[in-house]
């Protein structure tokens, strides 16, 4: 099947890729392993969840939250605006496709991408001349390799699976992980009356910020220098929180939006688990240094029993699994992300894009989006003008 773009995957940047495509008239189709668009967002985000950033930096191409939604959208009425979205937009992903291999045959100038159809069991070839990433930064949940793991006699779940801590009223549970699903996953079980412990390792490389002074930050960036956003988000941080080094939570030197820029690294927005730390209702624990049993020992020599372990600990990138030949310098490094800076990461070689891998949440997205159809636009215009 001979198609002009291949999208591959039906994410919330496979959408907004669609939807630039569409703005454009340039013919594609969207691959989708799953039965349903952004099975993130539908499938497995925990129960509480919250956008992170405010609804301004929360919107794909073309269509903004709307004037009388929350500052900060809830999950279930994020979902009903990718409905919405889908609808507005007539996009059509093809489910039940997992994409097996994906290279380039320069006799054609195509790229040939193999994908499963989990119905039937068939394998479909698609001959597309672009070839969109869009699989995203979650694609694969990552749990660390701690010795001893594979003994362990309780429940491992990763905040992937993380519904409710309803589940977990009569169980002792730590939480690895101390970005923002695990800050708030820990909040989440201690409200359930949970016993609830967090990893939180020294230093910790992250800031602790409230939304707020995110929104105020982002904003103010547009307009002053980071440095100057950076010293102003740290001094409200301050103010708000205190002195958080003695529950074991270190600020690194370099400033949040410093941090992001520069690393991607998002800042934790707080949302009460502070408080609940300073208040001892969440203990704070070091490093893991290996497993035994139901016995977690700590770096300190410290060890406790658990009866479930919930691994806040991220993801990964899947894409290097199908797509071939990635070390040509294509798009990808060998973790299955861009490989060049911000902002050039978006664009590869023989037409391969990214989309979604910048680590800036939706808005991100959105500026992938655009770029890559405005740049598919112009190549398709180019070569009819020759």
């Amino acid at each position: 099947m001979e198609q002009v773009v291949v999208i591959v995957g039906a994410g919330p940047s496979g959408l907004a890729t669609s939807a630039c495509l569409s703005a454009h008239s340039i013919p594609h189709v969207i691959l989708e392993r799953e039965d349903v668009y952004a099975s993130l967002w539908k499938k497995r985000a925990y129960s509480r969840l919250k956008l992170h950033l405010a609804k301004e930096f929360c919107a794909l191409p073309f269509k903004p939250h709307s004037p009388d939604s929350p500052t900060y959208i809830p999950k279930d009425m994020f979902v009903d605006y990718l409905d919405k979205y889908v609808e507005t937009f007539n996009i059509q992903p093809r489910y039940h496709r997992s994409v097996e291999s994906a290279s380039y045959k320069e006799a054609d100038r195509k790229w040939r991408i193999e994908a499963r159809n989990l119905e039937s069991g068939a394998v479909e070839v698609y001959l597309a001349e672009f070839l969109v990433i869009a699989s995203g930064e979650n694609s694969g949940k990552y749990i660390p390799d701690l010795p001893g793991l594979d003994t362990f006699k309780g429940e491992t779940i990763h905040s992937k699976d993380y519904k409710s801590g309803a589940k977990y009223k009569n169980n002792d549970v730590l939480v690895v992980g101390c970005g923002n699903s695990g800050m708030e996953i820990a909040y989440d079980l201690s409200n359930f009356g949970v016993p609830t412990s967090i990893v939180i390792r020294s230093p910790f490389h992250v800031d602790v910020v409230t939304k707020e002074i995110v929104r105020l930050g982002m904003v103010f960036s547009k307009y002053v220098p980071v440095g100057i956003v950076d010293f102003m988000a740290v001094w409200m941080s301050k103010i708000v929180f205190g002195d958080l080094s003695k529950y074991g939570i270190h600020r690194p030197k370099e400033g949040p939006f410093f941090l992001k820029a520069t690393a991607g690294r998002a800042p934790v927005i707080d949302v009460g688990t502070i408080g609940k730390i300073k208040s001892k209702e969440i203990k704070v624990v070091p490093a893991i240094s290996n497993v035994n049993g139901k016995k977690v020992y700590f770096d300190d020599g410290t060890k406790r029993e658990f009866d479930v372990i919930v691994f806040a600990t991220g993801y990964k990138s899947l894409a290097n699994n199908w797509l071939k030949d990635y070390d040509y310098d294509y798009v990808l490094n060998e973790e299955g992300m861009p490989k060049n800076d911000f902002p050039h990461h978006w664009k590869g070689e023989k037409n391969l894009y990214c989309c979604g891998l910048s680590r800036r949440g939706l808005f991100g997205v959105s500026m992938d989006a655009i770029a890559i159809a405005d740049d598919i636009k112009k190549v398709v215009g180019d070569k009819k003008n020759k």
